[in-house]
């Protein structure tokens, strides 16, 4: 049948994946036919579209030239930004493109290459790459930057567009700005790029071998010791890589085992029809596997598309990142010796300030977005993170990528047993009866279209003038003390035993966001009406 945009092919394909998979090559004619223009919006890691509807052939090539319009006009601060001098060394440097294993992931960037080989800048073709690694390559290259194609998690029908510059990181807001002005300029135009000579010239590099090669010189971790560990103990390793690009990086850091156990390493542009995200659900069969096994060392985890989200089990405990990154913190300090500072995002659970505060140590709270951790993830930082880790399962740390890292996770969630002796949900609740107990949520409510952006800013910046520090605030029959107020990015409340909850708008949709911590499960859901309460007075305002 006939198709009146890519959206509306999409529906029918998620509908059933299996019986509809065919109708894929239906999206790749629509994706190279649609030349309408979109608005181009770099978020807190990078631009994203669904395939054949924003993402098209045309669209890309216009952001990819946008990208090389921005290195001719070398305006000092992008130039600064980008870690180089001017364009002649971009050309020399040269960039990293590559791909995780989504629909259409190659072609997209062949076209790349060529656009950027056109004007002379050298290339390196990664292939299947997870985002760390684009982080290590340009480490190990000397590149320029890099071009990571890939939405994270998002579901199948959506592809995305990651930049980062020299030093590796996500690619901060003074370089992305430019992107988009440039982009949508194009697109307000609506420039239609000829397709460019696809025989051009480039280098092809091995990610997983370079990341090997990075972080055995980093030395924050031992793989040898590792992989010694997993030979000589009776243990259990279940990975569940949900069709993605982390597939076959295990096997290559810690060599062949018996002992681990691989789930969903085949080619799925659909990912069986789930949203690949490292979530509890997601996570069932590892669990199952886990269980029903009694090894006494058991790990599991599940890593999302383009590896820098993960999520952990012991087939007892699960361990989203608001508790795996307070523990990571406190076996960094405790049992490897790193000294500095915890940095988390706003929205992230206090387990890691209990634990901080107790052991004497500095913490970083930042707005949401793993790029806000690069000043302290830097070598040249004077307050260096041991760990930096978001709610929302990223993480890395102490002299590693800026990059957040799933496989960096799993290699610590291994050194964890390796070291205590114990499996992760026993050496949790070690830790949660020497700093506390805390209860991690989030949710949120969906507010009227026209509030979007900033009228939305502005209602809810009305909340700092009746929530101070000192203020109370009634919950039910219990009444709670403001201990401080926290407003690098909506309005974070901590009240006096700890518990607190952030009140945020949503950057893109009709939403506001709240994030929530208790110090019992029972009061979770009088915070999120509390939350709610809030909310809407100040929107009532």
């Amino acid at each position: 049948m006939a198709y009146k945009n890519a959206s509306e092919c999409w529906k029918d394909i998620m509908s059933d994946v299996k019986k509809n998979a065919g109708l894929l090559s239906e999206i790749e004619k629509i994706a190279k036919e649609n030349t309408e223009p979109t608005n181009v919006v770099f978020g807190t890691s990078g631009w994203r579209g669904e395939i054949g509807f924003d993402y098209t052939y045309n669209n890309f090539k216009i952001v990819t030239t946008a990208i090389i319009e921005m290195f001719k006009e070398q305006s000092p601060d992008v130039m600064k930004a980008l870690g180089v001098k001017d364009f002649n060394e971009v050309k020399t440097r040269g960039v990293i493109v590559g791909h995780d294993n989504r629909f259409l992931g190659p072609d997209f960037a062949k076209i790349a290459i060529a656009l950027l080989s056109k004007e002379g800048i050298k290339t390196y073709y990664s292939g299947e790459t997870t985002t760390p690694e684009f982080s290590a390559a340009i480490e190990e290259t000397g590149a320029a930057c890099s071009i990571n194609l890939t939405p994270s998690h998002n579901p199948a029908q959506w592809a995305g567009f990651k930049f980062n510059p020299s030093d590796g990181g996500p690619a901060g807001s003074e370089i992305t700005k430019v992107i988009e002005k440039f982009a949508n300029s194009m697109m307000s135009q609506k420039r239609t790029i000829p397709n460019p000579d696809n025989t051009a010239s480039f280098e092809t590099i091995d990610p997983i071998a370079l990341y090997e090669k990075f972080i055995n010189k980093r030395g924050t971790l031992n793989t040898k010791e590792l992989k010694k560990f997993i030979d000589e103990n009776d243990c259990l390793i279940c990975i569940d890589h949900v069709h993605g690009s982390t597939r076959t990086r295990p096997q290559r850091l810690l060599g062949q085992s018996p002992k681990i156990k691989y789930f969903r390493t085949e080619d799925d542009y659909l990912f069986g029809g789930i949203a690949p995200e490292p979530s509890s659900e997601n996570m069932k069969k590892v669990t199952e596997a886990l269980r029903s096994s009694n090894a006494k060392f058991k790990l599991g985890v599940i890593m999302d598309p383009d590896g820098d989200r993960i999520r952990f089990t012991d087939g007892t405990t699960e361990l989203p990142m608001n508790y795996f990154g307070a523990l990571a913190f406190h076996f960094f300090y405790k049992y490897k010796g790193f000294k500095g500072v915890v940095t988390k995002s706003v929205a992230t659970s206090n387990f890691v300030n209990a634990i901080a505060e107790k052991l004497g140590a500095g913490i970083k709270e930042t707005m949401v977005g793993f790029k806000n951790f690069r000043p302290y993830l830097l070598s040249t930082s004077s307050e260096r993170a041991i760990i930096a880790f978001e709610e929302s399962d990223g993480i890395s740390g102490y002299n590693h990528t800026l990059e957040k890292d799933s496989i960096f996770g799993f290699l610590v969630a291994l050194e964890m047993m390796a070291k205590t002796g114990k499996n992760i949900g026993d050496y949790f609740k070690d830790v949660q009866e020497e700093f506390g107990y805390f209860y991690p949520d989030r949710s949120g409510i969906v507010v009227d279209r026209s509030l979007v952006g900033k009228p939305l800013v502005e209602k809810l910046s009305k909340i700092r003038e009746t929530m101070q520090p000192g203020s109370k605030v009634t919950f039910g029959d219990a009444t709670k003390t403001i201990k401080t107020v926290i407003t690098v990015d909506g309005t974070k409340i901590v009240f006096d035993d700890d518990s607190w909850l952030l009140i945020r708008p949503s950057g893109t949709e009709p939403k506001v966001r709240f994030y929530i911590e208790t110090r019992s499960e029972a009061e979770k859901d009088v915070m999120f009406k509390k939350a709610g309460e809030i909310t809407k007075n100040a929107i009532a305002s």
